[in-house]
């Protein structure tokens, strides 16, 4: 995805764990940071704790979508995707992509990736890696200011 594309439609999960949400749901009254994770991802499960925290302390201002992607078919397994997902308390909403369409929509090769939507759903930030938590949320906060001073 390039920047200021469109949030892609949340369509062809698998399944959703923690509820689910359309685009529709998230654009339009609040940023939305939507991470891509895998069970089989090392740095997935490091970063989780800070992910948490962030969905935690912007809670009445961010949307948070977690979106599983499988890097093997082992990582497919909806058990292993609910015990992982359990065991790092990600409570917001997990659309499953075992078939790769979102993961592919986003144009996304990476685990653990972050993209940062403004409130219209126009992409403003993506980084990928298990670093960078502070850029993150630098830029997290910038899209919110501008949203708070708008």
């Amino acid at each position: 995805m390039k920047l200021r594309e469109q949030m892609p439609e949340l369509t062809g999960a698998t399944t959703w764990l923690n509820g689910e949400v359309t685009k529709a749901q998230l654009v339009g009254e609040k940023p939305t940071l939507i991470h891509f994770w895998s069970v089989s991802c090392h740095l997935c499960k490091e970063a989780m704790p800070e992910v948490n925290n962030f969905r935690d302390q912007y809670k009445d201002e961010l949307n948070v979508i977690a979106v599983h992607m499988p890097r093997s078919e082992a990582d497919t397994d909806l058990d292993t995707i609910k015990a992982v997902a359990a065991e790092h308390d990600i409570t917001q909403p997990i659309f499953v992509d075992s078939e790769m369409k979102l993961t592919d929509a986003f144009e996304n090769q990476y685990v653990p990736a972050y993209f940062v939507f403004d409130k219209d759903g126009q992409l403003r930030h993506m980084q990928a890696g298990g670093s960078g938590m502070k850029m993150l949320e630098k830029r997290v906060n910038r899209v919110l200011d501008e949203m708070r001073n708008a």
